[in-house]
């Protein structure tokens, strides 16, 4: 939030690049909670609020003429809030004179119950700060400029509704992100639901959140489905290119659930009880296979980042004709497959009833 207020404040390229770093930082811890979604319902049924995607950008912002006029599923496609004072939604008018973060969570947000109608959270602050890429699978991320924010020499006009825009949704995901501190703490609902009642029970949650990441979501929706259609509308951090981290810090969560250990971000190892002790006083053959599988996922999504800071993003390696991106792609959704049956056998092992993961 510092930094985007500095850019806010003196609109200029280094404070628009200091933000967007601010940005990616803030990304690395994020993502390696994702594994708590899936099986903690308080958890799920928040995500949506910070971390939705694809979203329809033209609903928030200018967009380029490829992106087109209309759509068939969203009416407000190119509704553009920063732009319109007044939205008219199925007959009905909507204020949006005030930017506001409740304007933005209780109207705007999945407004008209279109779930790419999203104005909240990680990817719309991520839209405002680099724009679209326009790059398809070529090279090269968003590159919207930081007189978008500028008031005395607006690029594109409306910067003042631009930076209440950016603002309201940063101070927003500030909360919201506060609001889940909360439910873990001591007392905390969703830590609750993992540490009360029927022990067995929660142990099926905690491997459900570890196996629905691992396969449905991850392998499945946010990496074989880019791959097999070769579509850079599909990358999870589409406008700023930063996928290979995102992926990377996925699988380093469910390892990090799995082992009971997390490195903080100032470099501090948090280190604890594991579902990898109980695992192992079940069946030690699982509890190793589920650790090999695990360090295997992470070095093939360390093969991906490699290659992004080499200078080939994401978008790039999953391009049409590109067989070296492809494959290092595939590699790592096939280890985060091979990575789910060993959690179920770890299941097993632990004498759990069949889980069902998403995507299964």
């Amino acid at each position: 939030r510092d930094k985007i207020g500095l850019l806010l404040a003196e609109p200029t390229a280094a404070n628009l690049a200091a933000a967007k770093a601010a940005w990616v930082a803030a990304r690395h811890p994020y993502q390696q909670t994702e594994a708590y979604r899936f099986g903690n319902k308080i958890v799920d049924e928040w995500e949506g609020k910070v971390n939705a995607w694809p979203l329809d950008e033209g609903l928030i912002d200018y967009t380029a003429a490829s992106y087109g006029s209309e759509s068939d599923e969203n009416p407000l496609y190119n509704a553009n809030v920063i732009a319109n004072k007044t939205l008219t939604v199925g007959g009905r008018t909507v204020d949006a004179a005030q930017i506001t973060p409740a304007l933005l969570a209780e109207t705007l947000h999945e407004i008209d119950e279109v779930e790419t109608n999203v104005a909240t959270g990680y990817h719309a602050i991520e839209f405002l700060l680099w724009g679209q890429d326009l790059n398809g699978t070529g090279p090269g991320a968003g590159a919207r400029p930081a007189s978008d924010y500028d008031t005395a020499n607006c690029s594109w006009g409306n910067c003042d509704r631009r930076a209440a825009y950016l603002k309201a949704v940063t101070d927003l995901l500030i909360s919201d992100l506060r609001w889940m501190v909360g439910q873990w703490a001591a007392g905390g609902a969703a830590r609750a639901a993992v540490t009360e009642g029927d022990q067995w029970k929660n142990l099926a949650v905690i491997f459900t959140g570890m196996g629905s990441l691992s396969y449905g979501e991850l392998a499945g929706e946010r990496m074989k489905l880019g791959l097999l259609l070769h579509d850079p509308e599909e990358e999870h951090d589409c406008f700023s290119d930063n996928t290979h981290w995102s992926h990377f810090n996925d699988a380093l969560g469910i390892r990090n659930v799995y082992t009971g250990s997390y490195r903080r971000v100032d470099g501090s190892l948090l280190s604890g009880p594991s579902l990898s002790d109980l695992v192992a006083a079940a069946d030690a053959d699982a509890d190793r296979n589920l650790r090999e599988h695990l360090d295997a996922t992470l070095a093939a999504m360390q093969v991906i980042v490699d290659t992004a800071l080499d200078g080939e993003a994401y978008d790039q390696m999953i391009g049409e004709g590109n067989a070296s991106g492809n494959a290092k792609v595939k590699a790592a959704v096939d280890a985060l497959v091979a990575q789910t049956r060993a959690i179920e056998r770890a299941v097993t092992a632990m004498g759990l009833e069949s889980i069902a993961f998403e995507g299964s």
